[in-house]
């Protein structure tokens, strides 16, 4: 490693600015950065030390993300062999899985970085680490079978529009992932809804078995198949068809101990949303007035992308809440929309996705009203002892 050190070290003068390749300089940088860790140091003012930075954030964020990711692979060939209806070993399940998983990871980083690239490139900026965690949320968050240039598509319309055009890492308004799965939602809804798009090969009908179905339990529910629902266990483990990495909750609750630990994930945006999932679903159990307000509450937050959305996409720091109020005020309207969208609207069964960026949008306007409120706050108490 320390030969691979000096050779980067050699070449480095040559992408610096007034190099023969300074052009590429950002280009550079960013691999150098992402193979060993920047070596730049504050040299004015006083700033206090940390070793948390962007690069060490991304990498815990990955890890976090494994466990879904892999449990994602195996259930991908899973359901495959439930369709076909065959039994397959562990290891063929997973390798079946992750031939189709692969290729979908492949083609968001290639799509997305180079577009990142390309603006840093433009800007003379560094290139941040930010999409190393948008490019594999974006897979997980993606039925099996969608096109190949569909993902294409919707990760350029995800980092262009939702990211760059605002400035880039750290600007965004809304989740660059979320917006490319809206994107994908909206424009080509057949390739992200129904009951054929979350089991690998069930579009083709070749080989499927009479009977089989590939319907998500909230299109169950949606349907007012109630009876047909899964298990609680089977939902909770992930034996379920549905997005990549929103199947088990369990391997999503791995990921959310790992962020809670290391301190990247904001528990307290986590504990609101299951919070305002359990109060809407409760509510609803006592209003019941059609058998998917029947189903009880705890049932929700095992169901569809609830608990990853709550775990990696509501947590996001840069379009969540920033003031410690405002984290529990953001998590609690998440929970409670999403719980209320999936309810009142059986044509959109999954209201997660819509309840994120809804409130991306007012995360901004929540933490306005709550500093504005210590304010006034703290300017009463300054009257109050002044009058003494």
């Amino acid at each position: 490693m320390k030969s691979f050190r000096r050779f980067i070290d050699k070449i480095k003068p040559t992408f610096e600015k007034g190099g023969k390749l300074g052009m590429f300089h950002s280009t550079f940088d960013a691999f150098e950065t992402f193979l060993f860790v920047p070596n730049k140091v504050t040299v004015k003012g006083s700033h206090i030390r940390d070793y948390i930075d962007m690069k060490r954030t991304m990498v815990i964020m990955i890890f976090a993300l494994m466990p879904a990711m892999l449990f994602g692979m195996w259930n991908v060939g899973y359901e495959y062999t439930l369709s076909i209806g065959q039994s397959w070993t562990f290891w063929q399940n997973f390798w079946f899985g992750f031939l189709k998983v692969l290729p979908i990871i492949i083609v968001s980083y290639v799509v997305g970085l180079s577009i990142e690239f390309a603006f840093a490139q433009s800007r003379g900026h560094e290139v941040n680490e930010g999409f190393l965690v948008t490019g594999l949320l974006i897979p997980l968050i993606m039925p099996v079978d969608v096109p190949l240039w569909m993902v294409a598509v919707a990760t350029a319309f995800a980092v262009v529009i939702g990211k760059e055009v605002f400035g880039g890492t750290g600007m965004n308004v809304f989740n660059p992932a979320l917006l490319a799965r809206a994107f994908i939602f909206f424009a080509y809804p057949a390739h992200i809804s129904g009951d054929k798009v979350w089991v690998a090969g069930l579009s083709g009908g070749q080989g499927i078995i009479d009977g089989f179905s590939g319907a998500t339990p909230l299109a169950k529910a949606a349907a007012y198949q109630i009876d047909k629902i899964p298990s609680v266990h089977d939902m909770f483990m992930g034996f379920i068809p549905g997005s990549i990495g929103e199947t088990s909750t369990l391997a999503i609750l791995i990921g959310a101990v790992i962020l809670i630990i290391t301190g990247i994930g904001s528990w307290k945006i986590m504990v609101s949303v299951f919070g305002g999932g359990m109060a809407a679903g409760l509510l609803f159990n006592i209003f019941a007035v059609n058998p998917y307000m029947q189903i009880p509450f705890w049932e929700h937050m095992v169901m569809g992308g609830f608990a990853f959305g709550a775990v990696f996409m509501a947590t996001d720091p840069v379009s969540s809440s920033q003031t410690e109020k405002g984290k529990w005020i953001y998590g609690f309207l998440i929970g409670f929309m999403a719980i209320l969208v999936r309810v009142f609207n059986p044509a959109y069964p999954e209201g997660m996705m819509l309840s994120i960026l809804l409130m991306n949008a007012f995360a901004p306007l929540i933490d306005y009203y709550v500093v504005q409120a210590n304010i006034r706050r703290r300017l009463k108490r300054a009257k109050q002892v002044a009058n003494v």
